[in-house]
């Protein structure tokens, strides 16, 4: 059965994991401990099926980060990425999961090796999955504001959200089912319909980390054991994603075909097969 804890993060900020329940493995039998950190308007509860999945070799915690989910959002931030980094290595020590192996997607993968960066006493290995390691730049963050200007909110339903984000938003090439389930598992009833657990404008303030500033310089200082996972249709591309295993010092790449940003969504089996064969790998044991 899945338990929620509370954490206090840098701060003071009020942070909830979730410990997923999925298959016991036995009496008597430890797992490592397994932290999983969702990308930029994500929430814990997106790696639920991954969490199952793991569940028989470890013990799978996921984090709301600050602004997303059950935790607490702070009108004024601060949403930089020393936050965020602060508020993990919080979430590690208190929990007690050291050394513990990170895995996260898009932003959460950047504060993933970010912290093996900055404290490897506290992280036994870190998955990547589809996140770049240069700036994205200034366009970029003016293409998501316009994006947001976009959205139909209030949405009517949370079926009517996941039918907008999968087929209708005209940013879209072609129909993205996962991506749809994605955006509505975020929405919430408010009094006029169904909007966003989150602020869109802390989400851009969350996006300025990798938008102006590249984080080369970090992934050359993680020394435990590093898995690069992409989808082929993601938004890291082959010859980045390559050189990042190049500059990490233990890196290991992999990719997921039929899949886009969204990797462990979009191929949930495939994704495991990879995650779980480097793991076997990479931990004592």
């Amino acid at each position: 059965m899945d338990r929620q804890r509370e954490v206090v993060g840098h701060g003071g900020v009020r942070l909830v994991a979730t410990e997923f329940g999925g298959v016991s493995p036995g009496p008597g039998v430890e797992r490592p401990d397994v932290l999983l950190l969702h990308g930029l308007m994500g929430c814990s509860s997106h790696w639920a099926e991954a969490a199952v999945r793991l569940s028989p070799r470890y013990r799978a915690v996921a984090l709301d980060q600050r602004g997303h989910g059950a935790s607490d959002k702070p009108e004024d931030g601060p949403y930089d990425r020393d936050a965020f980094v602060a508020d993990v290595e919080a979430a590690v020590e208190q929990l007690g999961l050291a050394p513990v192996v990170l895995i996260g997607h898009s932003m959460g993968a950047l504060t993933a090796w970010q912290l093996a960066a900055r404290r490897p006493d506290l992280v036994a290995a870190v998955v990547i999955c589809d996140m770049r390691a240069s700036a994205l730049g200034a366009r970029s963050q003016q293409k998501w504001e316009e994006w947001f200007d976009g959205w139909p909110l209030p949405f009517p339903s949370r079926a009517a959200a996941r039918l907008w984000f999968s087929e209708l938003d005209p940013s879209l090439d072609g129909t993205h089912p996962s991506r749809g389930a994605f955006h509505a598992d975020t929405m919430v009833r408010r009094a006029d319909g169904w909007r966003p657990v989150f602020s869109r404008r802390q989400m851009l303030m969350a996006r300025e980390g990798w938008v102006h500033d590249a984080h080369w310089e970090e992934l050359a200082q993680v020394r435990c054991p590093a898995l690069v996972v992409r989808g082929l249709d993601g938004e890291l591309g082959r010859a980045e994603a390559q050189e990042m295993v190049r500059v990490l010092p233990r890196g290991r790449y992999a990719d997921v075909p039929d899949a886009g940003h969204l990797v462990h969504h979009d191929q949930p089996a495939a994704w495991h097969e990879i995650v779980d064969s480097f793991l076997r790998e990479a931990l004592p044991g």
